[in-house]
């Protein structure tokens, strides 16, 4: 910056090499540069932005209008790490120099940055005189103090002076028309200077709140913003603005470039279905390289707003990436849960104890989730596993508790069989027989496969390595189930009480005491059999009444006894005015609990069995009554009696004629004969009317069966007497008569046998 016409584009472009537009002297002197312009400096490391303002004290904006040289040098001053103030050689030492107004400019633009940094002002003494450099400084710096004193300041700075605010240099050049060569080499000098400006001692060794390279051209654009609108401009919140927008668009840049990267592609699409071996290494190291890509844009903003959009860039990625990140431990979890099935169960079908098993492996895959889900962390994030550790355990426990259950259920159901199988069907049978001995019986039975099953229960509950209290209740439950067991056999036998009570009814009264059946011949003592057998009945239900597992004595059997098999005494207490033993509901000194039958039940029940075994007893006196009379064919003594006092006469007739006797003998073979034919004893036995039926139908074949067979013998003995020559004489005819009569009652006996059956098929018929 510098008054108008004063070389400065000249200056800039051989200092710099660019190319601002120059004034041609020989047009005259007027404006050349109007406004601010910019290039970039050729051959100067680091990079160097140059700008051409317009000049002061110009006459093309008049003596009033110095608005833009403000803005412009507040312009220059906000941006710049060093201003070269150009001014003529023969100015210095006036106190009407036109470089005053300008230095007066730059102090008061400078009050309105707050917080300014150190800004490097570099005086060009333009068209030098022959006076030294030496004597021409002290000079131009009282001349500048006193401009700085002069200058009102705010209240914060007062007492502040000019080398807080400023770095002054000043440098003298010969004259570029006069001394171009000299100029040149001068210029070559100077431009030395700004090689490597902003290392330490440089030019521009001030670098505080200096904007990066990429934040620049905002920056610029948002002071110029600020300037032309008049408004105090605070650098350090221009600072932090730029450094807000800059960053917050980096950030945005690698948020991108990280959504759009192929490897995170990849990455996310697996873990949707699979685990991923070295999930947080690769993922961490995507994150890595976003993270310090946007470290290396964003390096030389400001470090409070860099972290902070460093921080926001950073969860945002991993908010990107933790569903992938939730997913992998999902995975991780599922693996390992099964994994623990498998091992755990194959622990158990090893034999190895169910606690020792749970424990075990439940240490080995909870050690191993902690080592993959290690190795799925991410070094960017700080999340915890714990909540899938936890859910992980809650797993594998409630896993352990249902097969624990599932296990426990499983023995219990094995060892309730085994009492099942060793007391169902012996309680059977001993409640069948119904003995005194019965329940004593049942009792020892229960206690031993009880003190067995606890036994082998117990020991391999052992395993399972349960509390006492537990362990306490699942062995009395498994002694309950076996007196439930017992109980519920007995209910279940007590509903069948009728069956066995009418089955060892007829077991005792149709078989005797060798267990063949009962031939009613009428020898037997029906009463005294029926007794007997009610008797034994009357005991399996007063065994089958109440469930006798306890030491306590009832009387039940007497109470049935007396009640039921001695009802004339019941009777007579019914007369004297007692009350009926079985008219209740309960018994005496027996529990509703164990009572499997009440005293009603039992009478109904007796009431019920002796009418169904009535008709059993009733046939068999029938039975007695009918064998009885067809065993007994003679008539009574009387009849005889009278048939000898009355048949005297013809009994002698009889002796007198002895050919009758002959007769007679004849008659009652062929009577014989008919007899042992028809089986006159065995048609009678079902009664005298069914006898003379069958009889009267029979009667006649078999006659005329009898007469055939007669008449065949005699022919046949006919046939076969010529064709023998025996020596001897021919028989008497009482000789033949006996031979034949022999013959028919051989026949006759040899054809009983046969006829016999068809006699009793006969009968069965009818």
């Amino acid at each position: 910056m510098g008054p108008q016409s004063s070389g400065k584009s000249t200056l800039l472009n051989n200092l710099f090499q660019t190319d601002f537009r120059e004034m041609d002297a020989f047009k005259g002197r007027s404006q050349t540069t109007k406004g601010i312009w910019m290039a970039r400096c050729v051959g100067i490391e680091p990079c160097t932005i140059v700008m051409d303002l317009e000049g002061t004290d110009g006459r093309e904006r008049g003596e009033d209008d110095t608005t833009f040289e403000k803005q412009s040098a507040l312009f220059a001053l906000a941006i710049s790490d060093i201003v070269l103030i150009n001014m003529w050689c023969h100015d210095i030492g006036r106190e009407q120099a036109a470089n005053k107004p300008l230095l007066k400019t730059v102090f008061q633009v400078m009050m309105r940055l707050f917080s300014p940094r150190k800004t490097t002002l570099l005086f060009v003494i333009r068209d030098k005189t022959r006076t030294p450099l030496e004597n021409l400084e002290p000079v131009l710096r009282e001349d500048i103090q006193k401009i700085w004193d002069a200058v009102p300041k705010p209240e914060a700075h007062k007492e502040t002076p000019l080398s807080e605010f400023f770095n002054v240099e000043v440098v003298a050049l010969s004259s570029f028309e006069e001394k171009e060569e000299q100029f040149r080499e001068q210029v070559a000098n100077l431009r030395s200077r700004f090689f490597h400006s902003i290392a330490p001692g440089g030019l521009a060794g001030d670098r505080r709140g200096v904007i990066p390279a990429s934040g620049f051209s905002f920056s610029a654009e948002q002071i110029w913003k600020i300037i032309k609108e008049n408004k105090d401009l605070d650098l350090p919140a221009h600072k932090v603005m730029v450094a807000t927008v800059r960053c917050d668009e980096i950030a945005n840049e690698r948020y991108a470039s990280f959504v759009a990267n192929e490897e995170w592609h990849e990455l996310e699409e697996t873990v949707q279905s699979e685990s991923v071996p070295g999930f947080g290494k690769k993922l961490s190291s995507i994150l890595h390289d976003g993270l310090s890509q946007y470290d290396a844009e964003a390096t030389f903003f400001d470090e409070g707003v860099r972290t902070a959009k460093r921080k926001l860039l950073e969860e945002k990625l991993l908010q990107l990436v933790q569903p992938a990140y939730n997913l992998m431990l999902g995975h991780i979890r599922h693996g390992i849960l099964d994994k623990f099935k498998i091992a755990f169960e194959s622990a158990l079908n090893d034999g190895k104890g169910f606690a020792a098993a749970a424990r075990d492996s439940t240490e080995h895959f909870m050690s191993q989730f902690d080592e993959e889900s290690a190795a799925t962390e991410i070094e960017q994030a700080s999340w915890d596993s714990s909540k899938v550790r936890e859910k992980l355990r809650r797993d594998i426990d409630a896993h352990v508790a249902a097969a624990r259950e599932a296990k426990l259920s499983e023995l219990t159901t094995m060892y309730e069989k085994k009492l099942n199988d060793a007391i169902s069907a012996p309680v059977e049978a001993l409640l069948d027989e119904a003995s005194e001995d019965t329940w004593p019986s049942i009792k020892k039975l229960l206690q031993r496969e009880t003190e067995k099953a606890v036994t082998g229960f117990y020991s391999a509950l052992a395993g399972f390595e349960i509390d006492d209290i537990t362990k306490d209740k699942m062995l009395a439950s498994l002694e309950g189930y076996a007196k439930v067991l017992v109980e519920t056999k007995a209910k279940e036998e007590a509903g069948r009480v009728l069956i066995r009570m009418k089955d060892r009814f007829l077991t005792l009264f149709s078989q005797d005491k060798d267990s063949m059946p009962r031939l009613w011949t009428g020898n037997e003592d029906i009463r005294a059999i029926t007794k007997t057998a009610r008797s034994s009945s009357l005991k399996l239900l007063a065994v089958m009444a109440v469930v006798r597992l306890d030491d306590d004595v009832d009387n039940v059997d007497n109470t049935l006894s007396l009640a039921l098999m001695d009802p004339k005494p019941a009777a007579s207490n019914n007369k004297s005015g007692s009350v009926d033993p079985l008219a209740s509901s309960t018994w005496d000194k027996v529990p509703p609990s164990r009572t499997l039958l009440t005293p009603v039940q039992c009478k109904s029940l007796w009431r019920q069995f002796k009418t169904e075994t009535e008709y059993t007893v009733s046939q068999a006196i029938a039975a007695q009554e009918a064998n009885m009379r067809g065993n007994n064919w003679l008539p009574p003594p009387w009849a005889i009696a009278a048939l000898l006092i009355l048949g005297f006469n013809e009994f002698m007739t009889l002796l007198r004629n002895p050919l009758y006797v002959g007769v007679i003998f004849i008659g009652f073979l062929l009577v014989k004969a008919l007899w042992a034919q028809l089986d006159i004893s065995r048609e009678f036995q079902n009664g005298f009317l069914p006898g003379i039926l069958s009889v009267s139908m029979k009667f006649l074949p078999t006659v005329v069966n009898l007469l055939k067979k007669l008449a065949e013998e005699g022919q046949k003995q006919t046939t076969t007497g010529p064709q023998q020559n025996h020596p001897n004489p021919p028989r008497s005819s009482t000789s033949n008569y006996s031979n034949t009569s022999s013959s028919a009652s051989s026949e006759v006996t040899s054809s009983e046998n046969g006829d016999k059956y068809n006699s009793t098929g006969h009968q069965k018929v009818q």
